[in-house]
C-alpha cells in the first residue's frame, strides 16, 4: 500500500513580498529550497500562522541567499508581508518505507529567513 507522508518542511519563515499581479506560485530562496530538499515547480502546501489560511501552489526558485519568500497571484490575497508561514511538501511512498523515512526539516531564522546553521 502507498501512503502520503511529509517529505519537506520549512518551518516559520517570513513572507517578504506578495505580488497579486503575477501568474501564481510561491517564490523561495534557493538556499532554503536546497536545505529542505524542494524542487522548482514542486507542489507545496502553505499554512499561514497569522490568519490560519491554507493553500496549495508550486515553487519558483528565488535568488540564492536573499531570504526571499514571495506569494504570487491569487495566493497573495491570503498573506500579508511579514506574515509567518510554514511550507510543506509530501511524497507518496510504500508504507513499508514510511517508518524509516526522514523528512527534510528546516528551521530558518524567521526575522531574516536565513539558515541558522547552513
Amino acid at each position: 500500500m502507498m501512503i502520503e507522508i511529509l517529505k519537506s518542511k520549512i518551518h516559520r519563515v517570513k513572507v517578504t513580498e506578495a505580488n497579486l499581479n503575477y501568474i501564481g506560485s510561491i517564490t523561495i530562496d534557493e538556499d532554503l529550497m536546497d536545505a529542505a530538499n524542494l524542487y522548482e515547480n514542486e507542489k507545496v502546501q502553505v499554512v499561514n500562522i497569522n490568519n490560519g489560511e491554507r493553500l496549495e501552489t508550486y515553487i519558483i526558485k528565488g535568488e540564492r541567499g536573499s531570504g526571499q519568500i514571495g506569494m504570487n497571484g491569487p495566493a497573495a490575497r491570503k498573506v500579508a508581508v511579514d506574515d509567518i508561514i510554514i511550507i510543506m511538501a509530501y511524497a507518496i511512498i510504500d508504507q513499508r518505507d514510511a517508518r524509516s523515512f526522514e523528512p527534510s526539516l528546516v528551521f530558518p531564522d524567521s526575522a531574516t529567513n536565513k539558515l541558522i546553521n547552513p
